[in-house]
């Protein structure tokens, strides 16, 4: 056995960046026993397929694509209505182009950053993220790919209009000294950024955090292609924070992945009975058919306790790898579906306003009060048939309608008066604002998808079917 201890903070003296790893303090910090023997880890770049080349110029090329989509055909109308104002949500290039984002949440002292440390090989490095067993991340930590080790704080990352975390600028300065970025080489990162979040403790409340702790896992939240919810076998603590943390998942569950982390320091029987008081616990949180995925493993560079099931343990880690992997091989197909989702929110929005400035327009008289006419439209639109014109008219979805409550907020800060209807939104040279998010909707953005598609590579079975590229022969057809 090993002796692993922590302690505070120090700077790294030969590269000026803040060292991530604790140097021992024997008189504050107990020393705690750890196994010697390191795992085999040959399969975590095997089945990620780090030693393949990344086509990184053509998902570029992609993306500057879905880019000019974006600002030609879909921002336009964003901007012409408002659309932010009602979703928060504006979407920045940094975005567009980031990579996928994979969260890890849960409770304090799971082995969240130890996992992210075992899956980058960061462990016995000078920048290793620090674990313990007491609460140890106070942070939101982002790992991301950068030329060489360096750490970035948070109100930099903010002020980076390049980066993805501009809007996090929102939240306030009390936060944002709460946020750091860590950049490193690393085959991984060259295609995922990894998100490590504050443990969360049953008995804090979220005002001692000193900034909106709710609402910036939120924004992750909505933000994150992949979130892992870490569990520890030992202490299955569901309490108020927690049952509020998956209040915030819910529209999410496709995202969600359950790790039940640790899961080596159980008996056989134990574990059992663990993962089923876990599916009880977290049932009334979860109220969808399908449950999500749970992986039940040891996520830390060390050899598996004696005596426990270590082939299921990792074939368990080799499924969450190639879950991973999914979404990193999908990053841009996502990314597109992304933005045409989106696409659609904005012109069903497009047509809500111009359905509520046309109606607004007849109701309208000489001797008409305009307050007191659009008063009457915003509190009672199915009077006026405003959500149901929209479904009879046009191919609009009635789940996908917005809620109307949320009108009689957004015109209460935007005057109807601001607003031109859509068919005034044309130009001679620009064309008109309808027309171009639908054509974006329609046409442009599933023939991207389709080029993306077809440009794949056949696997290594197709290639034992048909050659790799040859053209598969008709075994119904004399020669």
């Amino acid at each position: 056995m090993a002796k692993v201890t922590g302690g505070p903070k120090s700077n790294c003296g030969s590269c000026g960046a803040p060292m991530l790893l604790h140097p021992a303090n024997e008189e504050e910090v107990e020393e705690v026993d750890v196994p010697s023997t390191l795992r085999d880890k040959s399969h975590i770049e095997e089945t990620l397929r780090l030693a393949t080349d990344d086509k990184s110029g053509d998902y570029a090329a992609a993306l500057q694509r879905l880019r000019k989509i974006y600002h030609s055909a879909i921002k336009p109308m964003e901007q012409a209505y408002k659309y932010n104002e009602l979703r928060q949500h504006e979407i920045s290039d940094g975005e567009i182009t980031s990579k996928p984002m994979v969260l890890f949440l849960g409770p304090w002292s799971v082995g969240k950053s130890s996992m992210i440390n075992y899956l980058l090989g960061l462990q016995n490095s000078p920048y290793q993220l620090y674990t313990g067993a007491e609460p140890t991340t106070s942070e939101f930590t982002v790992i991301m790919h950068g030329e060489k080790i360096r750490s970035v704080e948070g109100i930099v990352m903010a002020a980076d209009s390049s980066r993805s975390f501009s809007p996090l600028e929102k939240f306030g300065q009390n936060f944002l000294e709460k946020l750091i970025g860590i950049e490193m080489p690393h085959k991984l990162l060259e295609r995922v950024t990894f998100v490590d979040t504050p443990g969360i403790i049953e008995n804090r409340k979220q005002q001692e955090r000193g900034y909106p702790f709710n609402d910036v896992c939120q924004w992750f939240i909505d933000r994150a292609d992949l979130i892992f919810v870490v569990f520890d076998p030992t202490k299955l603590d569901v309490g108020l924070e927690l049952e509020m943390l998956f209040r915030q998942l819910k529209g999410r569950e496709s995202q969600i992945r359950i790790i039940l982390n640790k899961a080596d320091n159980l008996a056989t029987q134990d574990l059992m009975r663990v993962y089923g008081a876990l599916f009880w616990s977290l049932a009334p949180l979860i109220n969808v058919t399908e449950p999500p995925r749970v992986y039940v493993s040891s996520f830390w560079p060390y050899d598996y306790a004696p005596d426990t099931s270590r082939e299921l343990f990792k074939r368990e880690e080799i499924s969450l790898l190639e879950d991973l992997n999914q979404v990193i091989e999908n990053r841009l197909e996502n990314k597109i579906a992304f933005i045409r989702q989106h696409g659609i929110r904005v012109r069903i929005h497009g047509l809500l306003v111009d359905r509520y400035v046309q109606t607004f327009n007849e109701k309208m008289s000489y001797f008409s009060d305009p307050e007191l006419v659009f008063k009457e439209i915003v509190d009672e639109p199915d009077k006026y048939y405003i959500f149901k014109s929209i479904l009879a008219k046009t191919n609009v979805s009635k789940f996908d309608l917005p809620n109307r409550d949320a009108y009689r907020d957004f015109f209460g800060i935007n005057p109807i008066a601001n607003f031109k209807p859509l068919s005034a939104q044309c130009s001679y040279m620009g064309g008109c604002l309808l027309a171009k998010i639908e054509k974006a909707i329609t046409d442009e953005l599933p023939a991207l998808l389709s080029s993306i598609n077809s440009d794949k590579q056949p696997g290594l079975s197709n290639c034992e079917v048909t050659g790799c590229g040859e053209k598969p022969k008709n075994r119904y057809r004399k020669n």
